[in-house]
């Protein structure tokens, strides 16, 4: 299953906005943003999300494409095309709209993240500073790997083959 998101880079005096999960869905930190629903675009999603969980504003025409994340959800058997917009103005003060999925708006250099942000989004973080537009993750010799092994595993357990 492809699953198609989108997430955002505020950047203000050198740090990057996050929002800190509730305990009860994992107590990590992660950017704004989430799934592009069936009738929306990329950017329309964007803002949407971008009001429902912070609570600002951002101009969809502003929106500039940074990078682009193709990931393999493995445990979970899904892909997800991910889509990277970096605004640079924003309307009103970002705080928790989702209470039950988040508790707190917090600011961190990307430098210096904290241990609940996923390897994933570090990955990103990385990648934008290396300037880099696309990445994949995890790596394909990773992925490959697991589906082999997946392989051999459901092998191992089937009856042989009567030919």
């Amino acid at each position: 299953m492809l699953i198609f998101a989108v997430r955002l880079i505020l950047e203000r005096d050198g740090k990057l906005l996050f929002l800190h999960q509730t305990k009860k869905n994992g107590g990590g930190f992660s950017l704004v943003g989430g799934n592009v629903e069936d009738r929306e675009f990329a950017r329309e999603a964007l803002a949407r999300e971008t009001m429902e969980e912070a609570g600002i504003r951002v101009d969809p025409a502003k929106m500039q494409l940074v990078h682009v994340l193709h990931r393999h959800k493995l445990k979970k058997n899904e892909q997800l095309l991910v889509l990277y917009f970096k605004v640079a103005d924003f309307v009103g003060i970002p705080e928790p709209l989702e209470r039950k999925k988040f508790r707190d708006v917090v600011w961190f250099a990307a430098d210096h993240l904290p241990e609940g942000v996923s390897k994933a989004t570090r990955h990103v973080i990385e990648r934008l500073q290396a300037g880099e537009i696309y990445s994949e993750f995890p790596s394909r010799t990773k992925v490959l790997l697991y589906w082999g092994q997946f392989a051999q595993s459901w092998q191992n357990s089937q009856p042989p083959d009567i030919l």
